[in-house]
């Protein structure tokens, strides 16, 4: 048995909770942070696999992402722009393969008008309702209780305009199918972008990566804390005083005792914490509204980037295809090329019902039918499958289902007595990013430090 004293225990040694455990320490708290896993990181994860260096996580920095650059200057870690040089590919419904240049889809005049005009409306939406709290404006109910699906149909008779809208929320964001989550939580996604605009301008939100990978931001205020990190150690009880005071026990015999603790895990994992005496009936309630979606993140490697000799920047796009979304992934002063491809939600899901082999076949061709026949023979072929992670069981971060995000979004971040919660999951700006799990660790340690006076 360990046993060990502190001023605060933080559950996750994600970006998140090692933000609050080194903001907290600055302060003069003394902190320990308990991990599940044998590493650092939580969703972000910079792994080599067969001799290739891959972002298995979270990987991405925009401009608007002020928590992650100021924390990215303060750790001494630089960045690199995506590889964008060249034309895009956009994959029809009917499957014409059509190279284009700019930022519109080739698609007919009234497609894109369509699109432009729902992006127009999502964006005044974004505007009008923020990213900090918007259960709180007059149209939460109504925006929270229809679907994004159901929504756009009711804007437009076109299939192909909504089809590409749903693409940059469902597909590449909430991961989950746009029949399952509101309006209101699609606006949520926007606004915390900035503008839905932004959400679909991949030179926007997907600028820049980290030299070395974005795990480096956790294992570096992991060294800054040193012994003070516990990983391995599975959090299995928390004991707590309305009061104030808690007990936190872990596996390995570790019994931490502090005065608060900050739970930085996704909230579909908080169920998977035994707590004396349980948590309000509210909270219990709100967990079970919350849940992640499901993605695999493709990456395949290839002796050179051939697509940029063929006059292509590696980006493409389909709302059709089984791979919607393909990037230039290349490491910074990588001679080998890497694209990067999302399987998300429904079409993940079929895929997982094939063996590997079929599974990998599949997805390769679909990247193909982007890049051309030599995308089909890479020489590293791996995929991030975040939902069979038993720290983790999704992808991005969780959402609400219809109805939950007015119901229940004004208690997620509410401290119960010494327990506070802290994650990108819960975030208003950066909302699913590194960025908003960031925001929410150092927002969160001002909060239990004013507090503990």
């Amino acid at each position: 048995m360990t046993t060990i004293n502190r001023d605060v225990i933080v559950v996750g040694a994600g970006p998140s909770g090692l933000t609050a455990a080194h903001h907290l320490a600055a302060a003069g708290r003394s902190v320990a942070v308990v991990e599940a896993r044998d590493r650092v990181g939580g969703r972000t994860w910079t792994d080599t696999i067969d001799g290739a260096v891959l972002e298995i996580g979270g990987q991405w920095v925009s401009p608007d992402q002020a928590g992650l650059y100021e924390m990215l200057d303060e750790l001494g870690l630089q960045t690199y722009p995506r590889h964008r040089e060249g034309s895009s590919v956009y994959v029809t419904p009917s499957g014409e393969r059509i190279v284009y240049d700019g930022d519109d889809f080739p698609v007919g005049e009234h497609t894109l008008a369509e699109m432009n005009r729902l992006i127009g409306i999502i964006d005044d939406l974004a505007a009008q309702i923020g990213a900090e709290e918007p259960w709180a404006h007059p149209r939460a109910a109504e925006l929270d209780t229809v679907s994004f699906r159901v929504w756009l149909e009711g804007l437009t008779d076109d299939a192909e305009a909504i089809d590409n809208i749903g693409l940059f929320v469902a597909g590449g964001m909430l991961t989950k199918p746009a029949h399952a989550f509101s309006v209101l939580q699609a606006v949520l996604m926007a606004a915390s972008a900035g503008s839905f605009s932004n959400l679909v301008d991949e030179d926007f939100i997907l600028d820049r990566r980290v030299v070395g990978g974005m795990q480096q931001v956790s294992q570096r205020l992991a060294e800054r804390l040193g012994d003070d990190v516990f990983l391995g150690s599975p959090v299995r009880t928390v004991r707590w005083d309305p009061e104030g005071g808690v007990t936190v026990i872990a596996d390995g015999g570790l019994e931490c005792h502090a005065q608060r603790v900050i739970l930085a895990v996704p909230p579909n994992l908080y169920s998977r914490i035994s707590f004396d005496p349980p948590l309000p009936r509210r909270q219990h309630q709100m967990h079970q509204h919350q849940s992640l979606g499901l993605v695999i993140k493709v990456h395949a490697v290839y002796e050179t980037p051939f697509w940029r000799a063929d006059g292509l920047s590696g980006t493409g796009f389909s709302g059709s295809e089984l791979v919607q979304e393909v990037y230039d992934n290349t490491n910074h002063g990588d001679e080998r090329g890497t694209i990067v491809g999302f399987v998300s939600d429904q079409k993940a899901d079929a895929m997982f019902e094939l063996p590997a082999d079929e599974r990998r076949k599949h997805i390769l061709a679909s990247i193909a039918r982007f890049l051309g026949p030599k995308a089909g023979e890479p020489v590293v072929y791996y995929e991030s499958d975040w939902g069979s992670e038993e720290w983790t069981r999704g992808a991005y971060a969780a959402s609400f289902d219809l109805g939950g995000l007015h119901r229940y979004g004004r208690d997620q971040r509410t401290p119960v007595g010494p327990i506070h919660f802290s994650c990108s999951d819960i975030a208003g700006a950066g909302y699913q990013h590194v960025d908003g799990a960031i925001r929410m660790g150092k927002r969160t340690a001002q909060v239990i430090d004013d507090d503990l006076g």
